[in-house]
Order: C-alpha cells, then sequence, then structure tokens
C-alpha cells in the first residue's frame, strides 16, 4: 500500500472519529488488533458499544467506499470483536457493526454512517 493511501486511510479515520465524538460516542479503542483481525474504531455511548470500519475514497471510480466492505471483511470485524467482548465484557451494552464512509473532496470530507450495516446473520 502507498503512503499516499495510508495517508488516505489515517484522515478518513480521524474524520469518523470527530464525527462519532459529536455523535455523542467516546472513542475506547482505535486500530483494535488481534490475531484474527482489526477494528477502525471501537466507541460506545450510554447503551451501545459500536465496532466501526472506516472506509476512505476520493472518488467514486472505485465505487462507494462502504461497497469494500464485503463479506470475507464482515466476517474478519465479528471475530475479532467477539475477541474484545470475550476480554472486555461490555456488560449492558448492546454491540453494533457500522460502516463509516468518508469521501474526500478537495480537502472537504462528506461522511455516511451506516449503523447496523452488518450483524451475525450472513
Amino acid at each position: 500500500m502507498t503512503e499516499e493511501r495510508l495517508a488516505l486511510g489515517r484522515w478518513g479515520e480521524e474524520q469518523a472519529v470527530l464525527f462519532l465524538r459529536r455523535q455523542g460516542f467516546r472513542i475506547l479503542e482505535r486500530n483494535y488488533r488481534t490475531r484474527v483481525g482489526e477494528i477502525d474504531i471501537i466507541a460506545r455511548n450510554r447503551r451501545l458499544l459500536l465496532f466501526v470500519e472506516v472506509k476512505t475514497r476520493r472518488g467514486q471510480a472505485c465505487g462507494l467506499p462502504q461497497e469494500a466492505v464485503g463479506i470475507f471483511k464482515q466476517r474478519q470485524i465479528i471475530r475479532t470483536a467477539q475477541w474484545y467482548l470475550n476480554n472486555q465484557p461490555a456488560g449492558r451494552l448492546q454491540p453494533r457493526f457500522d460502516v463509516i464512509a468518508v469521501r474526500q473532496w478537495r480537502d472537504e470530507a462528506f461522511i455516511e454512517h451506516l449503523p447496523n450495516a452488518f450483524g451475525l446473520d450472513f
């Protein structure tokens, strides 16, 4: 992966964090990695525990950002979330799998939040 793509991904994740904070979420983890996978952002509010995949694009030549979260990636995120929940009990929080799609145009971020983008039923 090129440094330019890595920088774009980091920028997109930062935009997603700012978005979630404005929505009242507290960020618990960023780039949470285990031997089974990685989750970009883990966040919570009073009742929800979000496992968030962030996808960032500059244009639509490769499709919408959220289209890049296929079944393989969904399964990997779910396995990683299970690992997290086994090691960090969520208490009464309801787990949810979200996707945040970030499109960059010039230096502006256009964010689309897809709550409950996927779940355990494939």
